[in-house]
């Protein structure tokens, strides 16, 4: 489980979707459920992100949210023998943040 303090202190700011964002980015790839966004067989690469808050609501005990993250599919072996391709992927997430402990669970759901 991952937690995400900085959010949940910003909840109900005008931060709060910047502090969420810059939250998710530093967890790093390997922690998001990326590989739901990959169409090709590949793999996520470990470069740029960019997070887009799609939603954010409370929900009593948690505040949550809908995301979207655009990221890059590395497709090895596409039938080229130099290099493999990249491309553009996609996938949207639920992030639950626990208002008492602040900690975040990331469900991959479809777009």
């Amino acid at each position: 489980m991952f937690k995400l303090p900085k959010a949940l202190s910003a909840w109900n700011t005008d931060a709060f979707e910047q502090t969420l964002k810059i939250e998710i980015r530093n967890l790093g790839i390997d922690s998001l459920p990326l590989s739901h966004g990959l169409d090709m067989g590949g793999y996520v690469d470990n470069g740029h992100i960019t997070i887009m808050v799609l939603r954010a609501v409370d929900v009593g005990v948690a505040i949550q949210c809908k995301v979207g993250i655009f990221f890059t599919e590395i497709v090895p072996c596409c039938g080229c023998p130099i290099e493999p391709m990249e491309r553009d992927a996609y996938c949207v997430m639920q992030v639950r943040i626990d208002k008492s402990t602040a900690d975040a669970e990331f469900v991959a759901t479809p777009g």
